[in-house]
């Protein structure tokens, strides 16, 4: 974004942060949230807001106004419908790394339908079948659909209303590839290798049920799946599942086989099953949500607070400061090493937290060297600043798992490799590039 594009922006964060910062740390901020983290704007205030310890709303919502489905564009702030509830579902998300409980399923009308989330379930329970007046709900698009979201203000009241709204239908979908599949879409038919299955006891609504759970992959990726019945699957058989659905752990598309779902064996081949990790570019992340064993390649452009020497809990493992853990109060700490960077690629950037082992392969600096340094310099950011030194601008591939949360996508590093760069052969296929173009 422009700098006058910004600027309503500052003046809003100035007013509501006060004296806690000023107009430039306000807007280095802003500007790193934006083109470093390519986070949206409305995340990159939420964000600021939280560093200053913010809590209160940046908008004042207007007044709300009535719509039917169809009307709706996806950009309603305060919005009241009529509509019936023709699926719900409870669901069990992670948001910031704390567990939480939502409802989500779809609401229809005489005119179109539509999917919807309860962000705060102990404000409203609905029954399928029933029709409310809802009021305050917000809405936004996501892969070409109408989301309707119902938050800490929204109010469903039962409405007596007459709404001929279409039942929950099953529409199978063309098959599409494992890299293709990303939370928001619908039926889905995917043809795979079974990797690895295997029989998990849970309790649903208090009953106990057996599901099954492993992971599938064709050539272009794979995907963690959870089948809700016994379709007698079993290692390295190749399945056609349709209309299997998305759901998303974190960003992290999981594949489910529901009661709707046919599978049936299949001849196909694949010549190059991803039972390893799979390169993709940031954008194609971003995009998707996430992704299990993924390869990205970039250069590292920042290394964030929190990297360096750390503390960590003995018994949950979590960083801490001081030798104070939030689950278990006063411990002894455990000592650490880790890194928090951005990796970009021309693409996109996103954070990669690195763990001790890779952190001590790229930059050369051992749990021992860094604990002596901070013990030697009184300075436990001293470690921060050499790291910073030896990995800025460094080319890499990194491979992990990567979660998206409010912030982007975020890869949890399991291997990490310093890249040789050929600045000639780059530079040729550069100018070779710019006279293309003349």
């Amino acid at each position: 974004m422009k700098m006058e594009e910004l600027t309503p922006h500052i003046e809003e964060l100035k007013r509501v942060i006060g004296e806690s910062a000023d107009e430039k740390q306000i807007t280095d901020e802003l500007n790193t949230y934006l083109n470093v983290y390519h986070v949206s704007i409305d995340a990159a205030k939420k964000g600021i807001m939280r560093k200053y310890g913010v809590d209160a709303p940046l908008f004042v919502p207007a007044a709300s106004v009535t719509k039917k489905i169809n009307e709706m564009t996806g950009d309603e702030k305060n919005v009241d419908l009529v509509a019936r509830v023709v699926f719900v579902e409870e669901k069990q998300i992670t948001a910031r790394g704390v567990p939480k409980t939502i409802f989500s399923g779809i609401l229809g009308d005489e005119t179109a339908t539509a999917s919807f989330t309860v962000w705060d379930v102990g404000k409203m329970e609905l029954v399928k079948g029933e029709t409310y007046n809802f009021k305050n709900a917000y809405t936004k698009m996501w892969n070409d659909k109408l989301q309707i979201n119902l938050g800490e203000r929204s109010v469903a009241e039962p409405s007596e209303t007459p709404i001929d709204a279409p039942e929950r239908t099953i529409s199978y979908s063309s098959e599409v590839t494992i890299s293709e599949l990303r939370d928001g879409i619908g039926n889905v038919t995917v043809t795979g290798k079974i990797l690895s299955v295997e029989p998990k006891s849970i309790t649903s609504k208090d009953e106990t049920k057996t599901v099954f759970t492993g992971y599938i992959a064709d050539n272009t990726g794979k995907v963690q799946f959870t089948a809700w019945n016994d379709f007698e699957l079993k290692n390295d058989e190749t399945v056609c599942a349709k209309n299997a659905y998305i759901k998303a752990w974190r960003g992290v598309p999981q594949l489910n086989f529901g009661d709707q779902c046919e599978i049936s064996r299949v001849d196909a081949v694949f010549s190059n099953v991803h039972s390893g990790s799979s390169e993709r570019s940031v954008a194609d992340i971003t995009k998707t949500g996430g992704g299990l064993d993924v390869m990205v390649t970039g250069a590292i452009v920042d290394v964030r607070m929190g990297s360096g020497l750390i503390k960590r809990c003995p018994n949950c493992n979590r960083s801490i400061l001081g030798d104070e853990c939030t689950a278990h109060g006063k411990v002894e700490s455990v000592q650490d090493l880790r890194m928090k960077i951005v990796i970009d690629d021309g693409t996109g950037a996103l954070t990669a937290v690195v763990n001790r082992e890779c952190t001590e392969k790229l930059t050369g600096i051992t749990l021992e060297r860094a604990v002596a340094m901070a013990r030697e310099n009184v300075d436990q950011d001293s470690v921060c600043r050499l790291m910073e030194e030896k990995v800025l601008a460094m080319n890499v591939a990194a491979t992990g798992n990567v979660l998206s949360d409010d912030y982007g996508p975020m890869m949890i590093v399991r291997e990490i490799e310093k890249m040789a760069v050929d600045i000639k052969k780059e530079a040729e296929e550069l100018m070779e590039k710019v006279e293309g173009s003349m």
